[in-house]
């Protein structure tokens, strides 16, 4: 299991605008680079990150070789009503990892 990290505030008033910050620990492997013995390696990396706000898509990213190790991702999304957002990312090898984060809104 890969290590996700989210960053985000808690607490928001109706209609605020929040920063959503998103990184996760992953190798990316390109599936261009041979190994040690010379064999190409294979590829893999996370080609999709969703995130739901209370159920409803609110970014969605696809991801491709050229990204780096370790993507890091940041957007905004507008502070609705209280409840979760659902951070997944997907990826080759059957790979998925799942975050959720609790949000309160206030006004």
């Amino acid at each position: 299991m890969a290590r996700a990290l989210v960053h985000m505030q808690a607490t928001a008033r109706r209609g605020e605008v929040i920063g959503i910050r998103a990184l996760i620990g992953h190798p990316m492997e390109t599936g261009y680079r041979p190994g040690a013995d010379g064999k190409v390696l294979e590829r893999d990396i996370i080609r999709r990150f969703t995130c739901r706000y209370n159920g409803e898509i609110v970014f969605s990213a696809e991801l491709h070789q050229a990204i780096a190790a370790n993507p890091y991702i940041a957007f905004y999304t507008v502070a609705v009503e209280s409840g979760s957002l659902e951070f997944k990312w997907e990826g080759d090898r059957g790979f998925v990892q799942a975050e959720t984060m609790p949000i309160t809104v206030t006004g």
